[in-house]
C-alpha cells in the first residue's frame, strides 16, 4: 500500500495535438498580422522612397523641380544638418525646410534666429507643430483640407501667375499685417507668405504636392514651385536626418515624449474599455444555481475534466483534499462509523486500525496528511487511497 511505482501519464496530461489545437488560432492570427505589417511596410517603402529628396527621381522625389530650376540658373544644395542650414542662409538664398515638424523646439528656435534677419526666403513644407516657433503670428488649423486643386484667391503675383495648384493640405490662420493668404480652403489659406523687416519673407506651404515629380505637370504646380523656389539664385534644401543631433542636451526626451498625444489618449481609452469589459464579464447577479444537464455525462469524463482544471490551476492541495474526503466518506460506513464522523481522525482511525490491524500513524498520514509536493506524489496518493479502500472492502 505504501510502495511507490512508476505510473504511465494520465489522461489529464495534454498531448502535442491538444496543445496545437488550443494555440493554432493565436499563432495563425499572429502570423497574419506579421504578414500584413510586412506587406504594408514593403508597399510604403517602395512608393515613398526618397520623399521630397531633390536627388530622387521616384514619384515622391523632387528631382524634376530642381532640374527646371537649374535651367533657370538657380543652384540647389542639399543639407542634412542644422549647422549647415544656418550657415547657408543669406539674402541671395532660399532655405526650404522639407519636414520642419521633425526639428526639436530648440532647433526651431535656432533656425528662426538665423533666418529672420537674413534677408532671404524661408519655405516651410506643411508645418503644424512647428508653426508657432518658425512663423510667429500663424496658427495651423487641426482640420486638414483634402481639396486636390485650389484657386489662388489672393494678390500674390506668383500665385496669380500659377493659377490653380495642388496646395490643399494644412490650413493656416494669421492676422499679421501685410501677409498674403492664398489658395483658401473653406475660408482658410493653404499658402501664407509673411514679409520680414529685413526684406526677406517666410512662405508656409500646406502640402508638398507641387514639389513631387509625378505632380509637377498638373495645372499650375510647376509654375508655382518655380516662382517660390527660384526667387533667389541659390536654393538650400534642408532634409533633417538622424545625423542632425540637437545642439544642446535640453532637447533630450524620453520614450513617452516621442509618442504622439493621440497614442497616449488611445491607450487610456483602451485601458478604460478593458476595465469596463472586465467588470462586465466578472459581474455576479446572485448566488450560483444548480441546473440539470440536458444530456448525461459519463463519470469518467467528469472526473477527467475536474482533473484538468486542478492541473491547470496547479491545485494539488485541493485535489488531494477531494480524494481524501471522498475516501473517508466511503470508508466510514464500512468500519461502522457514522458518516457525520467520517472526517474526525479520532473516530475514524481507531476503527480502521482495528479492522486492518495496521499502523495508525501511517493511516493518519494517508487520510489526513499534508498535500503532495508534486504531480507524481498526487498520483501515488490516489493509488494508495484506492488500495486502502479495496483492502477494507475485502471480506
Amino acid at each position: 500500500m505504501t510502495a511507490e511505482a512508476t505510473l504511465p501519464p494520465t489522461s489529464a496530461s495534454p498531448t502535442a495535438r491538444q496543445i496545437w489545437t488550443r494555440t493554432r488560432g493565436v499563432l495563425i492570427a499572429v502570423a497574419l498580422l506579421l504578414t500584413g505589417a510586412l506587406a504594408i511596410a514593403l508597399l510604403q517603402s517602395g512608393t515613398r522612397h526618397g520623399r521630397l529628396d531633390p536627388r530622387s527621381a521616384d514619384p515622391y522625389g523632387s528631382r524634376a523641380v530642381t532640374a527646371l530650376l537649374a535651367d533657370r540658373g538657380v543652384s540647389t544644395r542639399v543639407v542634412t544638418t542644422l549647422d549647415q542650414a544656418r550657415a547657408a542662409v543669406g539674402p541671395d538664398s532660399t532655405l526650404l525646410i522639407a519636414v520642419p515638424d521633425l526639428l526639436t523646439p530648440h532647433q526651431q528656435t535656432l533656425l528662426r534666429e538665423a533666418t529672420q534677419d537674413s534677408g532671404g526666403r524661408t519655405i516651410l513644407i506643411a508645418p503644424k507643430n512647428s508653426v508657432d516657433t518658425l512663423a510667429s503670428g500663424v496658427s495651423a488649423d487641426p482640420v486638414t483640407s483634402f481639396d486636390p486643386l485650389l484657386t489662388p484667391g489672393c494678390e500674390l503675383l506668383a500665385a496669380r501667375r500659377a493659377g490653380t495648384a495642388g496646395t490643399g493640405g494644412v490650413r493656416y490662420h494669421t492676422e499679421v499685417p501685410g501677409a498674403d493668404r492664398c489658395y483658401p480652403s473653406e475660408g482658410r489659406p493653404t499658402l501664407v507668405r509673411l514679409p520680414n523687416a529685413s526684406g526677406g519673407d517666410t512662405v508656409l506651404l500646406g502640402a508638398p504636392d507641387i514639389l513631387y515629380n509625378d505632380r509637377l505637370d498638373e495645372q499650375g504646380n510647376a509654375s508655382l514651385a518655380l516662382q517660390l523656389l527660384g526667387s533667389r539664385t541659390h536654393l538650400v534644401w534642408y532634409l533633417p536626418s538622424l545625423s542632425d543631433t540637437p545642439a544642446t542636451g535640453q532637447d533630450r526626451r524620453n520614450f513617452l515624449d516621442l509618442l504622439p498625444s493621440g497614442w497616449l489618449w488611445g491607450t487610456l481609452q483602451l485601458f478604460i474599455a478593458a476595465a469596463l469589459a472586465a467588470l462586465w464579464r466578472g459581474r455576479r447577479l446572485g448566488p450560483l444555481v444548480s441546473e440539470r444537464l440536458p444530456v448525461a455525462i459519463r463519470a469518467s469524463e467528469t472526473a477527467e475534466g475536474r482533473a484538468r482544471l486542478y492541473r491547470k490551476a496547479d491545485a494539488r492541495d485541493r485535489a488531494a483534499d477531494a480524494l481524501r474526503s471522498s475516501t473517508r466518506t466511503r470508508l466510514a460506513p464500512l468500519v461502522g462509523i457514522p458518516v457525520a464522523q467520517a472526517h474526525a481522525s479520532e473516530a475514524l482511525l481507531p476503527a480502521l486500525s482495528a479492522r486492518l490491524h495496521g499502523d495508525g500513524q501511517s493511516l493518519h498520514s494517508l487520510l489526513f496528511g499534508p498535500p503532495p509536493r508534486d504531480d507524481a506524489a498526487l498520483i501515488t496518493l490516489a493509488d494508495q487511497l484506492d488500495a486502502l479502500e479495496r483492502e477494507v472492502r475485502r471480506p
